[in-house]
């Protein structure tokens, strides 16, 4: 495996591989890799193929990161993340540093303005003008021809989706189902935030999704009702507070005011100071 740090040497690599009709996967992360970035691997490897390259990158990216925000706690195990990468079987890991993605006089921005509004994007002003300039940048310095997200990140993965189309990006995006710990927790870099007494608090996601589920099995639900009793089941758990809950069309991410089977629902929980997301097609 090659570690590439730079911008120029990473897009030479790119651009022989075009020259050589190699295709290209690209799984993009900020790091402090677990198994759910590694199912994004093996999901890229098989859309190229054993013949096809393998690129991952390893940036946090601080402009998708609010001033009250985790940054500088943000966990980082590069030599791990290394090893992990190495033995998945990628080809390229490229980690700059943040004056190679951003010099000095940087001032262009990318910003999608319909999907990128709510949830997220309300609870985390500037957020996604961070993740989509950033993902923008990575795909014009790895030139992939398959892009693979997961899709615990549901609002971004629609919003990569949506400049990919509008801006003609030459590539193909994939969204991997989202990985999870037996009990059912979503994979995350930030659940080693947790503390013992916290973990176990942090299902609550997972509850909340399994009783929304059941709500809607038989019959549509207003969604204010589901909502005031998710938040209210919440309340069960000592260290969590509901930042959002929200049932929404998975295409357009409008707001559904009724609830059936086939809305999405998405959520963001603190436990303690953790802040953790998840989301689910009822």
């Amino acid at each position: 495996m090659q570690l590439v740090t730079t911008v120029a040497a990473m897009q030479r690599l790119a651009l022989r591989w075009r020259t050589q009709n190699l295709r290209v996967g690209f799984v993009p992360t900020m790091g402090y890799l677990h198994d759910g970035h590694l199912s994004l691997v093996r999901r890229a490897r098989q859309a190229v193929g054993a013949k096809g390259r393998i690129v991952v990158s390893i940036y946090v990216n601080p402009s998708q990161f609010g001033p009250k925000e985790d940054l500088s706690r943000y966990p980082r195990d590069f030599a791990r993340d290394r090893k992990l990468c190495r033995e998945a079987g990628v080809d390229v890991l490229f980690a700059p540093a943040d004056g190679e993605m951003y010099p000095p006089g940087f001032s262009t921005w990318v910003n999608e303005e319909v999907l990128s509004l709510d949830l997220e994007g309300r609870s985390r002003p500037g957020h996604f003008r961070g993740v989509t300039t950033v993902v923008a940048k990575l795909f014009n310095i790895v030139l992939p021809h398959v892009a693979v997200f997961g899709a615990k990140d549901f609002q971004q993965a629609a919003v990569v989706r949506r400049m990919v189309r509008d801006l003609n990006f030459p590539l193909k995006l994939i969204v991997a189902p989202t990985r999870r710990e037996t009990d059912g927790l979503a994979l995350s870099s930030r659940n080693k935030y947790l503390t013992p007494a916290q973990r176990p608090q942090a299902l609550a996601l997972r509850h909340a999704i399994d009783t929304a589920r059941r709500a809607v099995a038989a019959r549509a639900v207003p969604a204010a009702r589901l909502i005031a009793q998710l938040t209210k089941q919440m309340t069960q758990h000592p260290d969590a507070r509901v930042d959002y809950l929200a049932f929404f069309d998975p295409e357009t991410l409008a707001s559904a005011t009724t609830v059936s089977r086939g809305t999405h629902m998405a959520l963001a929980v603190f436990v303690g100071k953790t802040r953790l997301i998840d989301n689910a097609r009822l």
